[in-house]
């Protein structure tokens, strides 16, 4: 079978390096070829992942990790700051000046504001020469898998830049790869967080998996007792994080849901909250302790009703005594 180009759609081109054709259509996977052809054929506009995700159908993240791959490949320039933010077009003779010359130069003196990207070589050269990354990278592996250039890059930046002990990357991962979220972007996301914290020893980062497990857990109870079917909000989480931080029981919560919703007829975290709050204020903290109040309420309501019924009825018969 023969296959021939409808001349009729060759109004319109753009070029693709003779490169990918030579070298990556059996090496790069069908998201990273799409990614690539979307953002030649943007012509050097700058675009972000989330754009690449909407034209092409590769998630954002897939979209960041293959950016990444060609950039390694020589095929996109790598002197941007964030992955995720824009991506440029290398012009050819600069992409000929990358192949012959490469990169090699790695800075570890001081920290820039964001992530850069090292090259294939570089990194073997940073394992080689560093022997607390080559570990890391080693048991990195056993805990994800085996490492994506994304990955790899994301460990350097962590340990080199962010400043962050061996030791302390590893209990990270370790926590991100139990709660099934092991991408680069988040776990960076939760190693910046470390390092302004400055949680860096085997004793701080032990005790933050703690409480993050601690609130992973208790955010689930709360979503079952209120039969959440969705996640909940940030809005929400605020809410559940204070109720957690307050020491509130999951019954006392779950009593505060079941009148909320006998009140208004709709789960509000608000109204939720208010009940709690007005509960703590009167020392009760636990549903058989509310109950016990409500039931000593309605006896003395019944009590004063009754007492105030029976007043009235003595004075009136005083009256009609006297008056005969």
């Amino acid at each position: 079978m023969e296959f021939k180009t409808n001349s009729g759609i060759w109004g319109t081109m753009f070029g693709v390096p003779c490169i990918v054709a030579d070298n990556f259509l059996k090496l790069a996977s069908d998201g990273q070829i799409k990614v690539l052809l979307y953002i030649l054929r943007c012509s050097g506009r700058a675009v972000s992942a989330e754009e690449i995700s909407v034209n092409t159908g590769v998630a954002p993240e897939q979209a960041a990790d293959a950016v990444m791959f060609w950039q390694q490949a020589n095929v996109l320039t790598s002197d941007m700051a964030v992955l995720k933010s824009t991506v440029k077009i290398q012009p050819e003779k600069q992409l000929q000046a990358s192949v012959a010359e490469g990169e090699t130069n790695v800075r570890t003196d001081a920290a820039p504001p964001k992530k850069t990207l090292i090259s294939p070589s570089e990194i073997s050269s940073i394992i080689c020469e560093n022997a607390d990354i080559a570990e890391l990278f080693k048991i990195a592996e056993t805990i994800l898998g085996p490492l994506n250039p994304s990955m790899q890059n994301s460990l350097i930046w962590m340990f080199n830049y962010l400043g962050l002990k061996k030791e302390v990357i590893l209990i990270l991962i370790g926590y991100c790869a139990e709660i099934n979220k092991s991408n680069a972007s988040y776990i960076e996301k939760i190693a910046s967080s470390w390092a302004e914290k400055e949680i860096n020893t085997l004793e701080t980062a032990t005790a933050e998996v703690e409480r993050l497990n601690s609130a992973h857990t208790f955010e689930g109870e709360i979503k079952r007792l209120f039969e959440l079917r969705q996640n909940p909000t940030a809005n929400q989480k605020k809410f559940i994080s204070q109720w957690q931080d307050s020491g509130y029981s999951a019954e006392l919560i779950h009593y505060a849901y079941e009148k909320t919703v006998e009140q208004i007829n709709k789960v509000s975290f608000e109204y939720i909250n208010k009940i709690l709050i007005s509960w703590n204020e009167s020392g009760y903290r636990s549903p058989e302790e509310v109950k016990s109040a409500e039931n000593e309420y309605r006896k003395k309501k019944k009590s004063d009703i009754s007492a105030a019924s029976d007043g009235f009825n003595a004075d009136k018969y005083k009256v009609f005594i006297n008056n005969i």
